[in-house]
């Protein structure tokens, strides 16, 4: 019996987990919950799974919280981000569901992962500020990290039973968002609505815009680096629009092994939780019959400069891809607040990339550091 931790439990990743949970009680138990603002859904998640502890966003939404839950014997409640990071490491639990969104998943799951917990990520923005950090946490502290994402974990079904060293290159699929056949002159006019509105995927604001601007595909991108201790050159991402194909590596010999199934996040948290066997579910298989075709295409990077942008802090490394993430998540949330166009997200992170200069980044401190910097950077091109 897994005792689980959800960082993130009221988003989709972490409402789509708890369904997996709830399908498989015999094998997994919720001993915690963190959220953000949304209390009311984690008072029914509270009601449904009896968790020992939750944590909320601030002092205000934890006060509110327990008011709400009134004197009715229930869970310990925290919060911030030191309420994030107790949840994260406490005792009673041995595995921890990264699911929150941006940077702010970083601290706690690499504190988890120290206090020796196992990790099903889906935080990629841990990966992209600290790849190196985390993945030397996690051999020295002897846990297992598996990935949630449906790209990475596909690359890591398709790596079973293979040697690493047969290895040739990894192959990320996108769906293209929903601005794939879109003009350049049609993108100056977006609205967050429209982003919003992906074709294959339901997700949350901040991914749904990433992949609208296919800044997703290009944080996958150095993820896959560190999961899968990769160089750049060595992965390449494909348009998919059916998302049906999730990804695919190709061997030395020309062979590509490649993972399918319908567009549901529930099958590959599933994998991440029972990892490395595969659960049944009632889930409608896929039928390749019906699809028909399946089409692939090279990304247009001049249509899409966030994925060259993400390439480029890559390959600059230390510091840069920190940077690259915090001037996202502010570039993002000023275009869904109205500040900015769709066309000025990517035109943001670039000029606070540019006043950048990289330095290593020795400790998860420095990283914080990094990220600090570039937040108050960007917000600072935002006002000029």
């Amino acid at each position: 019996m897994k005792k689980i931790a959800i960082l993130g439990s009221t988003g989709s990743i972490g409402v789509n987990a708890l369904k997996v949970i709830q399908n498989n009680p015999e094998k997994y138990e919720v001993t915690a919950l963190a959220a953000g603002r949304n209390i009311d859904l984690l008072l029914k998640q509270i009601e449904g799974f009896r968790p020992v502890a939750v944590s909320v966003l601030d002092e205000d939404l934890c006060s509110e919280l327990k008011s709400r839950l009134g004197d009715n014997k229930g869970p310990e409640v925290f919060y911030g981000n030191e309420g994030f990071v107790r949840l994260a490491t406490l005792d009673q639990i041995d595995t921890v569901i990264s699911a929150m969104t941006g940077a702010a998943g970083l601290l706690p799951t690499y504190e988890a992962i120290k206090a020796g917990k196992d990790i099903a990520l889906a935080n990629k923005e841990t990966m992209v500020m600290a790849g190196h950090l985390i993945m030397t946490a996690v051999k020295k502290n002897g846990v297992s990290l598996v990935p949630i994402d449906s790209e990475h974990s596909a690359v890591l079904q398709s790596l079973q039973g293979h040697k690493k060293e047969d290895l040739r290159r990894v192959i990320l699929t996108a769906s293209g968002g929903p601005f794939r056949d879109v003009s350049m002159e049609q993108m100056t006019t977006i609205t967050p609505a429209q982003a919003l509105n992906h074709p294959n995927w339901h997700m949350g604001p901040k991914i749904s815009i990433d992949s609208a601007t296919m800044m997703n595909k290009g944080l996958e991108t150095i993820e896959a680096k560190w999961l899968f201790d990769l160089e750049m050159a060595q992965i390449g991402i494909l348009i998919h629009p059916q998302s049906v194909v999730h990804s695919m590596v190709e061997y030395k010999d020309g062979s590509i092994i490649a993972q399918l199934g319908i567009p549901d996040m529930m099958i590959p948290i599933s994998y991440a939780l029972s990892f490395p066997h595969h659960l049944k579910n009632d889930f409608s298989t896929l039928k390749l019959e019906e699809i028909g075709v399946l089409n692939f295409e090279k990304p247009d990077l001049k249509k899409f400069p966030c994925l060259e942008l993400a390439f480029r802090a890559a390959e600059i490394g230390s510091s840069m891809p920190a940077v690259l993430n915090a001037a996202n998540e502010i570039a993002v949330e000023s275009f869904l607040d109205g500040k900015i166009a769709f066309l000025d997200i990517p035109e943001l992170i670039e000029k606070s990339m540019e006043a950048h200069q990289p330095h290593p980044v020795e400790t998860i401190e420095m990283v914080m550091e990094a990220d600090r910097w570039a937040r108050k950077t960007a917000l600072g091109l935002l006002k000029n």
